[in-house]
Order: structure tokens, then C-alpha cells, then sequence
């Protein structure tokens, strides 16, 4: 896997062919591409058959959230699209229904979202959750685990606990990723590429750094780079 495999390219645009002129844009400096709710009822659904067509990888980030039963049929309508990331809530219902809903699918890997990036501590508190932002990762990667999902999806400051205490079994999708300087937009618990991947991540969702920046292809090949250089340190 190069360092451009790891990095996956939000393509978070108001439609499909805005997402398309992006991809365009890019070109061969993005490999990995994910499309959630902004993009997924206007064309999304369509262009992530394109993409997967045309070789690259996909990032459904659907983050279902229902019953069991539910998400089971749902995710068996998802191995149609030709992903091979997907998203769903870490609860044990919710995981179940996805793992038997993937099935024998040799290509689509689950993923347990467990605490948003846009949530702090604060916010948690306002949902009527105490327990503590790593502790509750650290429960839902825990469920992840037990219902045979693939990874989650955490913040890098929660990485290295995951890591620790779940090795290799379980790869790490991790966003709220800005480089130096960036703005934190809707973040609030965020990283640089290089402190997530040295803090264990071993996928990077970056959407606005890329996609609105004056040249988008130079700056995915130097988050890339960024990418290689902290891969070698961690190694």
C-alpha cells in the first residue's frame, strides 16, 4: 500500500460533477475518494461506480444507524456500488446487521464510526454521555471488534489507545485531518497528517485542505508525502 492508498479525499461538494472536476483535478495523486450524505442523493451513488470502475477506491461514508435487520438489507443493496469502505455506528446491533450484510463480500470492509471529531468533551456532556471521550472510544472499538468489523473511524487522539490495545486486528480510519496552518473549520479535535499517522492511523480523510486549495493535485502528492516521511519515522 503507497502513501497515496492512505490517503482518502473527501470529496464533500454540492454535486456530482463539481466531485468529478476535483477527481479530474487531482488526477493520479489521488487513489482513494469518499462520498457521504452531501454527494450520495445528488449523483454520488452513481459516480462511486465510475470511480470504482475506473480503478480508484471508494469511502462510503454512510454511517448507518438503525436496527439490525435494517442495515443488514441496506449494506447488501451497498456491496452493489463496488465500495470498499463503509461506514456504520459503532453499537453492537449496528455492527452485527453490517457484518452479515457485507457477508462473503471479499472487497467491502466495515467500518465502526465511534466518537465524531466535530464532538469535544462538552459536547458529549450535552447528549447526557460522562464518560470520557477515550473511554468511549476505546468501549465502541471494543464493539467493533466483537461483531468482526474491519476498523473504526477515530480521531488520532485516540489512535494510539486503540492501537495499544487492539495491535493490527483493526485499521484505524481517522479524520479531522488539517496540515499546519489550516483552518479547523468544523473540527475540533484535530491533527496534522504526519501526528495521526505517528499516533497510528493508518487511513487519512481529508476533504477541504485538498479539494478547495488553488492546486488541488499538488497539495494531495504533499500531504502524500507527508504521509511517506512520518510512515518511515514510525517504522
Amino acid at each position: 500500500m503507497t502513501p497515496k492508498d492512505r490517503l482518502i479525499i473527501a470529496l464533500d461538494l454540492p454535486s456530482a460533477e463539481e466531485a468529478q472536476n476535483a477527481v479530474s483535478a487531482i488526477g493520479e495523486a489521488g487513489a482513494f475518494y469518499k462520498i457521504g450524505y452531501q454527494l450520495m442523493p445528488v449523483g454520488g451513488l452513481d459516480l462511486a461506480r465510475r470511480l470504482s470502475d475506473g480503478g480508484k477506491k471508494v469511502f462510503l461514508d454512510f454511517k448507518f444507524h438503525d436496527i439490525g435487520a435494517t442495515v443488514e438489507r441496506g449494506v447488501k443493496s451497498v456491496c452493489k456500488l463496488g465500495g470498499d469502505f463503509l461506514t456504520v455506528h459503532a453499537e453492537p446491533d449496528v455492527l452485527k446487521g453490517a457484518v452479515e450484510g457485507r457477508g462473503d463480500d471479499k472487497r467491502l470492509k466495515i467500518f465502526g464510526v465511534t466518537v465524531l471529531t466535530s464532538l469535544d468533551q462538552d459536547s458529549l456532556k450535552l447528549s447526557g454521555i460522562d464518560m470520557k471521550i477515550e473511554d468511549l472510544v476505546l468501549k465502541r472499538t471494543e464493539f467493533a471488534a466483537e461483531a468482526g468489523a474491519d476498523g473504526v473511524v477515530a480521531s488520532a487522539k485516540e489512535a494510539a489507545s486503540i492501537k495499544a490495545r487492539f495491535g493490527d486486528a483493526l485499521a484505524i480510519v481517522t479524520p479531522g485531518i488539517r496540515p499546519a496552518g489550516a483552518s479547523a473549520d468544523d473540527q475540533k479535535r484535530i491533527v496534522t497528517p504526519a501526528d495521526a499517522i505517528r499516533a497510528g492511523a493508518d487511513y487519512l480523510v481529508v476533504g477541504r485542505p485538498v479539494i478547495a486549495a488553488a492546486d488541488p493535485r499538488n497539495a494531495a502528492i504533499e500531504i502524500s508525502t507527508e504521509i511517506a516521511s512520518a510512515l518511515a519515522r514510525r517504522a
